[in-house]
């Protein structure tokens, strides 16, 4: 649903402790990384609202979207003990499926309903953030 988000919760998760990867993932629970993950995601959280942005679906968001799936997904795997490869596998997986399923629920929802945009924008928003403080959350 959103390709920054993600990343920037695992970032605080690794710097909070919650999430422990091994090297060479370490890295994203540093101040700067967390700090850099924030700021963007909280750029595409504004940037998404606007109607100059241009579609999840065209390449340039799809591939930043696979590129932080794979991220996050080694990330997660780095700190379970799982295979990286498997983890960037999966991470691609689900960020292929959300740009997609995203796109449709979104577009689906607004045309069904004939309500503006941002509301449901806004929903997609707070499912993004809340799903992925739901998967990294101590438990």
């Amino acid at each position: 649903m959103r390709s920054l988000t993600p990343p920037a919760v695992t970032a605080w998760a690794v710097h909070l402790g919650w999430l422990k990867p091994v090297h060479p993932f370490s890295w994203i629970g540093s101040w700067p990384a967390v700090i850099i993950f924030t700021l963007l995601a909280i750029g595409e959280l504004v940037a998404d609202k606007f109607a100059r942005t241009g579609p999840r679906t065209a390449p340039p968001g799809l591939i930043a979207r696979i590129v932080m799936g794979a991220l996050t997904g080694a990330t997660m795997a780095a700190s379970t003990g799982s295979a990286f490869g498997i983890g960037a596998l999966l991470g691609i997986a689900g960020a292929v499926a959300g740009t997609f399923v995203g796109f449709k629920l979104r577009t689906g929802i607004v045309k069904a309903l004939q309500i503006p945009d941002l509301p449901v924008a806004l929903m997609e928003d707070l499912i993004a953030i809340g799903g992925s403080l739901l998967i990294v959350a101590p438990r």
